[in-house]
């Protein structure tokens, strides 16, 4: 089995090294942006050439964005792709974030050619910081449960982890809906300029969503379809 292993932060970010770490597999190509495409949705590169460096023989740098990634990995590197995974991201993608998110568009863009794909993220809860190792034995869980399980055409999956204190429980797996509540929107204004600071864990949480079951300190998963 080939699997794609993605982001949006970067190849260089500690997230896609902790997805690698999880996956463990010998049939992984990490193909993976230069540099930081966080929020761009799903963005590609169509008027301009798109740079592909060649780091080793199973990991690529591509001047683009994450949804050129998956273009070209299925394309020109590994067109006996099977999964692509992209991840693990530095925050959370929860909700009507999967409008926003590159990390998600990466698999968004799998789906559209008929490929499974799963996208994953954790929550930064300020000031804890990421630890990755654990997100790593979590990412571990996560696909021995999501590999085994049908998924329909057109369709992937969206996981968030949760930001948990030392000494919290264990979080749960918990299968749930994706909320459709609007991220915070509020902006400083200094003369002309206007500053995003829209605050991420201030958002609303309606019950059962993935946002409220993230917030509280569970591994949200939803499927979404195109």
């Amino acid at each position: 089995m080939t699997i794609i292993l993605t982001n949006d932060d970067g190849i260089d970010a500690p997230g896609i090294r902790a997805l690698k770490e999880a996956v463990k597999s010998d049939k992984t190509i990490i193909v993976a942006p230069q540099k930081q495409h966080s929020g761009c949705g799903h963005q590609v590169t169509a008027h301009q050439p798109i740079e592909l460096v060649k780091r080793s023989h199973e990991a690529y740098a591509v001047g683009g964005t994450p949804a050129d990634c998956t273009r070209l990995a299925i394309t020109h590197i590994a067109p006996d792709t099977q999964w692509v995974l992209s991840g693990i991201n530095a925050g959370g993608n929860l909700g009507t974030d999967v409008y926003i998110s590159g990390t998600v568009a990466a698999v968004r863009e799998a789906a559209f050619h008929g490929i499974k794909g799963i996208a994953i993220s954790h929550w930064i809860k300020r000031p804890l910081v990421i630890d990755w190792d654990l997100a790593t034995n979590w990412t571990i869980k996560i696909l021995q449960e999501l590999r085994d399980r049908q998924l329909p055409k057109g369709s992937f999956w969206n996981v968030n982890l949760p930001h948990l204190e030392p000494g919290k429980p264990e979080p749960e797996i918990v299968f749930c809906q994706p909320s459709i509540d609007p991220l915070p929107v509020k902006y400083r204004v200094q003369d002309n300029s206007y500053h995003y600071e829209g605050e991420y864990s201030k958002r609303d949480r309606t019950s059962g969503t993935d946002v409220d079951v993230c917030f509280s300190g569970n591994i949200a998963i939803t499927l979404i379809k195109l």
